[in-house]
């Protein structure tokens, strides 16, 4: 198992940053945020940020992440394409880590036999540019109520409708438990096909009044986080755990003190499961 600091977590820092504050905390690697990693490369180089990581001995552990990939076509499709292609020709540079794919909103009309055929059709889409670099991809359900896959049994079936062995999925906390997706659909899984498990907690409100701004340091908030990674652990998954954070809160704090806190909520809560 490896622990990553997700860009989420610190967003108003710079990549650059979050490469110290990772390496600063004790973690394995990093998450990027891609948007960080285009203000990176509008004046840097690939090779700058291979020099950054290996400096540091910090690892990319995975790319978030490819937005509302679904329901495209023509030049929008288009569109997703080239930043798949751009994307897994950076992943390939620096070790060939996945690249979340997020899907789309779910639009008037469309019932679940539609979204699952179409979803199935886009992320073999994408997986066929990713593959010409040798980078899988992982879908990430969102348990919001507007997204068109919200559940993990729902994108374990478009998973393995895609049947490709570098198509896995993600597993966020969070997003697991505003999308009410049962404990025991963690049971369903082969651990090769959880690609990353995303760590993060959230206030005691409704469900429907959950928002990203309402997640807190693993430990801190209600969702089950030793029985999500207690299942994980019964299936033998030992993979990827990623804490991604978008509490405004922690973006204005000392980043490296930010990466510490969640890297010490990682150790107090799930790790001691995952790794007894």
């Amino acid at each position: 198992m490896r622990l990553a600091l997700q860009g989420a977590t610190t967003m108003t820092t710079d990549l650059s940053g979050d490469i110290t504050a990772a390496a600063a905390a004790g973690f394995d690697g990093i998450e990027i945020w891609a948007a960080k990693l285009d203000r990176y490369l509008a004046s840097r180089t690939i090779h700058d940020l291979r020099r950054e990581l290996e400096d540091a001995g910090i690892a990319v552990l995975g790319i978030s992440s490819i937005e509302h990939f679904t329901f495209r076509s023509g030049a929008a499709w288009d569109a997703i394409g080239e930043r798949c292609d751009h994307l897994a020709s950076v992943a390939a540079a620096v070790g060939h880590p996945a690249i979340v794919a997020v899907p789309s909103p779910l639009p008037p009309g469309y019932d679940t036999d539609r979204v699952h055929r179409e979803t199935v059709e886009a992320l073999r889409g994408l997986s066929d540019i990713a593959r010409r670099y040798d980078v899988p991809l992982a879908l990430e359900p969102l348990g919001t109520r507007d997204c068109s896959v919200r559940t993990l049994p729902d994108a374990l079936r478009i998973v393995r409708e895609v049947g490709r062995p570098d198509v896995g999925l993600v597993l966020d906390a969070f997003h697991f438990y505003t999308g009410s997706s049962p404990l025991s659909s963690i049971a369903e899984l082969h651990p090769d096909e959880l690609t990353i498990f995303h760590l993060d907690d959230c206030e005691d409100l409704p469900r429907e009044q959950l928002t990203d701004a309402h997640r807190l340091m693993p430990g801190r908030g209600i969702l089950p986080l030793r029985e999500i990674a207690t299942e994980l652990r019964r299936i033998g998954w030992d993979g990827i755990v990623s804490i991604e954070l978008f509490r405004p809160e922690y973006w204005d704090q000392d980043p490296v003190e930010v990466a510490r806190m969640a890297y010490a909520s990682a150790q107090e809560t799930v790790l001691p499961v995952l790794s007894p």
